[in-house]
């Protein structure tokens, strides 16, 4: 345990987040996504969700200002009824932590599980909103 951070954040998440350098990529994955096969690097966070994982990390986490959209949503596939009121909650938590525009964008999904690949690391969390994957860009410390 160290003072002044989540004890959400295992030793091996805050590992991957000190490793990250700027603009690598560092996705949370809901549930159901495939993170075992699409990760470089995995880490296990099963149990909690996406948007506490969020609130536990971006006070030390810095977002891309050097980018539009530091901050990518897997999109609902067209034709599914699927809501998302996650994402405003992770709207709300992004907004306490990054200023300027709107950070997000939304991505197809085939064309996220191809960008999630590329990833930095894989956060595989118990997450079971539908449609709540995220991506995060890190940026730089000043």
């Amino acid at each position: 345990m160290l003072k002044g951070i989540s004890s959400l954040i295992s030793p091996d998440l805050i590992k991957v987040l000190m490793e990250m350098g700027h603009s690598d990529e560092i996705v949370f994955a809901d549930a159901n996504f495939p993170a075992a096969s699409h990760a470089q690097r995995l880490v296990r966070c099963d149990g909690h969700g996406i948007a506490e994982l969020l609130e536990a990390i971006l006070p030390l986490f810095p977002l891309d200002v050097y980018v539009d959209r530091p901050v990518t949503l897997m999109a609902v596939t067209p034709g599914d009824g699927v809501k998302t009121p996650i994402w405003d909650r992770y709207r709300k938590i992004v907004e306490g932590y990054h200023s300027g525009a709107d950070a997000f964008e939304e991505m197809e999904r085939f064309a996220f599980y191809e960008r999630a690949k590329q990833a930095y690391a894989i956060v595989s969390t118990g997450e079971r909103a539908l449609y709540a994957n995220i991506i995060l860009k890190k940026g730089v410390v000043i």
